[in-house]
């Protein structure tokens, strides 16, 4: 897996790289790309980039909090902007479930929910646009986007740049054939609960939908 991304970061100048994981970044909340694709994949890899020195890792840091702050914000100003109409949109529709509960979490968390939804990838990818449409002032939205923004960029890159440290000790160590062999072990794990984590959240989302209608049945009651 490592030499893949070796591989691919010979292929392409540093400066592409990173404008790569920064389009990513920047399009997971500002284009609700984040429903296809997280973006703490692409700083994941380019925190092993940079353990490569492939990319700078300074440079990398400074790149993905700019994209992931700025993403935010824009997504922030289509919520402000078109309000309930972003509620009709297909996306959204699609994720009812994940509104409601994003919704429920802004009413109660207030500015602080732009920073818990950081950390979820689905979450983060509605936050932005949630918090614009219900008025959220900017400045409060944008002090808890730019610590989220920094703790998460700081989590995810050097998670990725420490992994890829490890690797090489580990070829150095005990061989490149072994560390390999780890390194898939590894990934098959991640994929195993990555997919669990998916199909778990998929039925509790099916869940909360099937049990709207009775609720609002309930609360139409006398």
């Amino acid at each position: 897996m490592l030499e893949n991304f070796n591989a691919l970061a010979d292929g392409l100048p540093p400066w592409l790289v990173l404008l790569l994981i920064a389009g990513l970044v920047f399009a997971e909340a500002a284009l609700f790309f984040g429903f296809v694709f997280p973006g703490e994949t692409a700083i994941v890899v380019g925190g092993v980039f940079a353990s490569q020195d492939k990319l700078s890792l300074p440079v990398l840091l400074v790149v993905a909090v700019v994209a992931a702050v700025a993403g935010d914000s824009v997504g922030y100003e289509i919520g402000r902007k078109f309000g309930p109409r972003l509620l009709q949109t297909r996306a959204m529709s699609k994720h009812s479930a994940k509104v409601a509960k994003a919704q429920d979490l802004i009413r109660r968390r207030g500015a602080f929910a732009v920073f818990i939804g950081r950390f979820t990838a689905l979450l983060r990818a509605l936050m932005p646009a949630l918090v614009g449409s219900s008025r959220l002032p900017y400045p409060k939205f944008l002090l808890f986007n730019f610590i989220g923004g920094v703790t998460w960029v700081l989590t995810f890159t050097l998670g990725g740049y420490f992994a890829g440290e490890a690797f090489d000790h580990a070829a150095k160590l005990a061989g490149r054939g072994l560390a390999i062999g780890l390194a898939v072990a590894a990934v098959a794990a991640i994929v195993v609960w990555s997919v669990r984590k998916h199909r778990r959240e998929a039925r509790e989302e099916a869940e909360a939908e099937a049990d709207a209608p009775e609720q609002a049945l309930e609360q139409t009651r006398p």
